[in-house]
């Protein structure tokens, strides 16, 4: 090694699905066509963590209330 250290990869082990009904799915079609996505299942999953880590961040408590930060 020249100093810098490996990581393990992130290896995805489980397994999440969901049913999408007809509209939702030709949306999801229609929009992975208009920007050319090639690989859905990394888009949904980036989709959805980016809005869990979004929503956890906004959500982490902060030392100050916020009616005290105004």
């Amino acid at each position: 090694m020249t100093g810098k250290q490996h990581k393990a990869p992130l290896l995805r082990e489980r397994s999440v699905s969901f049913l999408l009904n007809e509209a939702e799915y030709k949306a999801l079609q229609r929009y992975c066509t208009k920007y050319n996505i090639k690989n859905r299942s990394r888009f949904m999953r980036e989709s959805v963590m980016r809005a869990v880590l979004t929503r956890l961040t906004e959500d982490y408590p902060t030392l100050f209330g916020e009616n005290e930060m105004h």
